[in-house]
């Protein structure tokens, strides 16, 4: 990954030095060696710091939406994640495809750096670290989808047996063992909402869940409002959700989000598809239950 890592640097200087971006989304090294985290680089004396290797996990399409009011011009390295997050953000015209310089990266798969600061914090038992996060594990799209430079060697999907074999499960249940499974499930959750931050397909300016005046969910962390938060979530992800996982890897509480997130892409793929959110850009084009007709069915209500 070191020759990756020159490579966006080369890029990174020659951007910013010749005044194409203002601003170069990438990352750097925390203050262990497993913390690789979000970094902007606004000079080229800051390309220095940038770094690439196998805990650059994070998302960086979702960091575009500190800048959707600004003008200023923006390099960002994407994996394959990551570009979709970025072809859903102009989907949903949160940014001008004409302010990006977009450099891809082909993804081997990276490793998730939470699970290493729990190994090395001594609170809990030692897990043996797998080869790629839980996320990558059945990556379907581990190549840039949009870019303007690509780096890297191509990489071939993941395994896809076990994509839906949760959803699989759940669906054998009969309703009550459903409901007290999410019961169960969703009771865990300590509402910090983490997963809706994470997500570059939460990117409403006002959330329905901060609003108060009508206050549609409660502050405290009872089932039903748990139940109202995770499930209106994962509707308005519904044929939205570019599968990168990142809500479900930085719950401090190990709920299985993509779970719900899943079972939505299996069924908007079995009425609407087949259908990959995020893969492909074409402008004024949205995506499924992007788009309301007066004459839409209704037999449902």
């Amino acid at each position: 990954m070191k020759a990756i890592e020159n490579q966006i640097k080369e890029i990174a200087a020659r951007l910013l030095q010749s005044g194409e971006v203002n601003i170069f989304l990438a990352w750097e090294k925390g203050d262990y060696e497993y913390q690789s985290k979000p970094y902007f680089a606004r000079s080229v004396d800051d390309v220095d710091k940038i770094v690439f290797d196998q805990y650059c996990i994070h998302n960086l399409s979702n960091s575009l939406l500190k800048f959707r009011d600004s003008s200023d011009k923006i390099g960002l390295v994407v994996k394959g994640c990551d570009s979709r997050g970025i072809v859903r953000l102009l989907q949903d015209n949160q940014i001008e495809r004409s302010r990006l310089y977009i450099v891809g990266v082909a993804c081997p798969g990276m490793k998730d750096p939470l699970l290493a600061m729990k190994n090395h914090s001594g609170l809990f038992k030692v897990e043996t670290e797998p080869e790629v996060a839980a996320k990558c594990q059945t990556c379907r799209y581990p190549n840039p989808v949009i870019y303007d430079e690509l780096l890297g060697d191509q990489q071939a999907p993941r395994p896809q047996e076990a994509r839906y074999a949760q959803v699989d499960a759940i669906e054998q249940m009969t309703a009550d063992e459903r409901y007290k499974f999410f019961e169960d499930t969703l009771s865990k959750c300590i509402r910090c909402y983490a997963c809706r931050q994470a997500c570059v397909a939460c990117n409403c300016r006002l959330c329905i869940f901060d609003e108060m005046r009508p206050q549609w969910v409660g502050r405290e962390t009872s089932i039903s409002d748990n139940m109202m938060y995770h499930l209106v979530r994962a509707s308005h992800m519904a044929g939205r959700c570019i599968e990168c996982g990142e809500c479900e890897r930085v719950c401090p509480v190990n709920i299985p989000l993509m779970l719900i997130n899943r079972k939505l892409i299996k069924d908007v793929d079995k009425f609407f598809g087949p259908y990959d959110a995020g893969i492909k850009y074409e402008e004024g084009v949205k995506p499924p239950l992007s788009l309301y007709q007066e004459n839409d069915p209704d037999n449902f209500i």
